[in-house]
């Protein structure tokens, strides 16, 4: 797998059970290169000593905000100044409440405060402290200042009980963060490039090696990419029609990714009411084969088709040309497949990178990887729909499951369909083939 060299990873760890595990995560760490140093909150202590961390890691456990040794050289600013990146693991739904709060009352929440790095949190909790309304807020609020979610997983909880709250094995957590520090590689700034973590003896930092968590993916920049989104409409007469839920808004937020990444788009859209991107090439559609017909175009000599649109499965065999009066009780409508338009071009001979989205309400997984093979995609993205706190159709907001052949997987987490899309594009850079 990818590595961590040189990267330096600040490890939080607040309250709770699952604190027992992130012992295994900072070695899990260590093991794929990082140089990990340890914040631990008054609650975390209570669950594991500061001397096993220590002893893992083999740095200093940090646990006071004003440790008089250390703060002689503004030691916690120091060390939010070291990190490349944060890692929380736990987080309590305490400590995210406090972050959303801007609380600066330990050692812990005052680093993420006086830090400018990507910050990582992978909540772990009972299962209804998390599906509670506060803590769903703040987990919505922190993913839109731009904290990462790892999780929560499902399963048997400490307390007994079984759900959603459980915090990711730590060979999950660490996989996540490699994936995270590849796709979002940053060059740390100016300011504190080269700025060493002081221990409580010292306290002069001296020129040091500078931090090293540029990461150099491949880039979308002067690909052709081209996007299907929305829904389509099937017409049964002339007022009424058959369509669906979808509003666009994930494949418009791809297409304005794309673009910020320098890549030339051409965005087909069904029905909806958004405007246009800047610097998208945009084609109006209505009917399933209307957009089948204008995406056959459109691919040729393109790089990626991504297929975002909720295109309807079957259409009226005959549409009526005038309205349907309402004489019976019951109306039956014969209904015949329309095209199918992912699955035609990646037939094409000389065929763009291709990317499908599946829509599922069950066995996420399994339906996603049986369109992927089926079709013979590239990439896969599903979501679970209809869920509480993932509505998706409408939202702004957005999670995704990532998948490719050879059994690769990707977990997107819920956040703004803007953050989702740039991370889905990152992915896909990766993916394409060198030429």
């Amino acid at each position: 797998m990818q590595s961590l060299q040189n990267k330096k990873i600040l490890l939080g760890i607040s309250g709770g059970i699952a604190s027992y595990k992130t012992a295994t995560l900072a070695r899990r760490l260590i093991d794929v290169g990082a140089e990990v140093r340890v914040v631990m909150t008054s609650g975390a202590q209570a669950f594991i000593t500061p001397l096993t961390l220590q002893a893992l890691t083999g740095n200093p456990v940090h646990t006071d905000l004003l440790d008089p040794a250390a703060e002689a050289a503004m030691g916690h600013i120091e060390l939010a100044r070291w990190a490349d990146i944060i890692v929380i693991a736990p987080a309590s739904a305490n400590l995210m409440a406090r972050l959303v709060n801007g609380f600066a009352d330990d050692l812990l929440t005052t680093l993420c405060l006086a830090t400018d790095v990507p910050i990582l949190i992978a909540p772990a909790m009972n299962r209804l402290m998390w599906s509670n309304a506060a803590t769903q807020d703040n987990a919505k609020t922190l993913t839109a200042r731009g904290y990462t979610l790892l999780g929560p997983d499902e399963g048997a909880q400490a307390c007994g009980e079984t759900g959603a709250g459980r915090m990711l094995e730590p060979e999950d957590i660490r996989d996540r963060v490699v994936q995270f520090a590849t796709n979002n590689g940053v060059t740390p700034i100016s300011k504190h490039a080269g700025s060493p973590m002081p221990t409580p003896s010292e306290h002069n930092p001296a020129a040091n090696q500078p931090s090293a968590f540029a990461e150099h993916h491949k880039s979308l920049a002067g690909l052709h990419i081209v996007i299907t989104a929305g829904p389509t409409v099937e017409p049964i007469d002339p007022v009424r029609y058959i369509t669906n839920r979808s509003s666009g808004k994930m494949g418009f937020a791809l297409a304005t990714a794309a673009v910020k990444q320098q890549a030339k788009v051409t965005l087909i859209a069904g029905p909806v009411s958004l405007s246009t991107p800047p610097g998208v090439t945009r084609i109006d559609v209505d009917t399933a084969k209307s957009m089948h017909a204008a995406a056959l175009n459109a691919v040729h000599g393109a790089d990626v088709f991504i297929s975002v649109a909720a295109v309807a499965d079957y259409r009226v065999e005959q549409v009526a040309q005038e309205k349907i009066k309402k004489n019976d009780n019951a109306m039956t409508l014969t209904l015949v497949r329309n095209p199918d338009i992912l699955a035609s071009i990646a037939a094409m001979p000389e065929r763009p990178f291709c990317v499908g989205f599946a829509a599922e309400t069950e066995h996420v997984e399994k339906y996603a990887r049986g369109k992927l093979t089926k079709k013979k995609l590239d990439l896969i993205a599903a979501n679970h729909v209809g869920q509480p706190d993932n509505p998706v159709f409408g939202s702004d907001t957005n999670s995704l499951e990532v998948f490719w052949p050879t059994d690769g997987h990707q977990h997107i987490p819920a956040a703004p369909k803007k953050q989702v899309a740039a991370q889905l594009l990152d992915i896909i850079a990766e993916r394409l083939p060198t030429s």
